[in-house]
């Protein structure tokens, strides 16, 4: 592929956030390369070998960290090397309150991209609509019951769409060097209530069922998830459970001048796109 000095390197770029954030930026008129172990340039992160062509000539990164936190310093202090002048990162929010065994790559990312020199923006989402219907939690809701450990703390899900176009705006506008960013829905509804908008719209019976951390971990193991993925999973239900993502937060109109996509809006448009039927 042809690159141009000016290049923005988005990573993951076949991923839920990149794959919405790369045409954002081509139609903006931006010059992208889009980076992934199978899309259009070829990027793994266990292959520093895949790094330099990716990162050189390249002005700005979408940065999307691998769970393994161990080559991201590297990485970004070779992309600064090349020439790297400006990272957003996507991360999660209440990363500030993460224990082992979740989110190291993330936290590696915002660690990494603070001391680089160049400008950074932390983009710290709470969980996506969009697992819903594309992969995390799809196959249960299609199946009739979601079973989860979180009890009645609310999640205020922010929708992919909304993170990409921040993302977009961060890597392209000035004015947002230095900053983290929360990213939410405009409300909080509990698990059951989520799964109740989705029965409703999918026009079928599905179950929510609550489980302690136990339980959830023995039907993760049971479906055949390895156990460092299904210790993640909890770790990220524990610091949920505790509240740190609970609230509502101002990021995307900060950002977009706009309030962000409701929920029940995303589940209209995926019930009626079939997601659940």
């Amino acid at each position: 592929m042809t690159t141009h000095a000016n290049d923005i390197l988005v990573l993951a770029a076949t991923g839920k956030t990149g794959r919405r954030l790369v045409p954002r930026l081509r139609a903006a008129g931006e010059t992208v390369r889009a980076a992934s172990r199978s899309g259009e340039l070829r990027f793994d992160w266990t292959r520093p070998d895949t790094w330099r062509a990716a990162v050189t000539g390249a002005s700005a990164v979408y940065l999307v960290a691998p769970d393994d936190p161990t080559p991201v310093h590297d990485f970004v202090k070779q992309a600064v090397e090349a020439g790297v002048g400006r990272f957003a990162v996507l991360s999660g929010r209440g990363m500030e309150h993460v224990q082992s065994g979740f989110g190291e790559g993330m936290a590696a990312a915002e660690d990494a991209v603070r001391g680089s020199g160049a400008e950074w923006t932390i983009l710290r989402a709470n969980n996506f609509n969009q697992n819903f219907d594309e992969d995390l939690w799809h196959e249960p809701l299609r199946s009739g019951r979601l079973a989860l450990p979180i009890g009645a703390v609310p999640e205020p899900f922010v929708d992919v769409e909304d993170v990409a176009e921040v993302a977009a705006a961060v890597l392209t506008r000035d004015g947002h060097a230095g900053r983290v960013y929360e990213l939410s829905g405009p409300r909080g509804l509990t698990f059951a209530e989520a799964v109740e908008t989705i029965a409703r719209a999918a026009g079928r019976a599905v179950a929510y069922e609550e489980l302690t951390p136990e339980a959830y971990r023995a039907e993760l193991l049971a479906a055949g998830y390895p156990e460092v993925a299904a210790d993640a999973l909890n770790t990220l239900f524990a610091l949920h459970r505790a509240g740190h993502t609970a609230e509502p937060v101002d990021g995307v109109r900060r950002v977009l001048g706009r309030d962000p996509l409701a929920f029940e809006t995303y589940v209209a448009r995926a019930a009626e796109a079939g997601a659940w039927s």
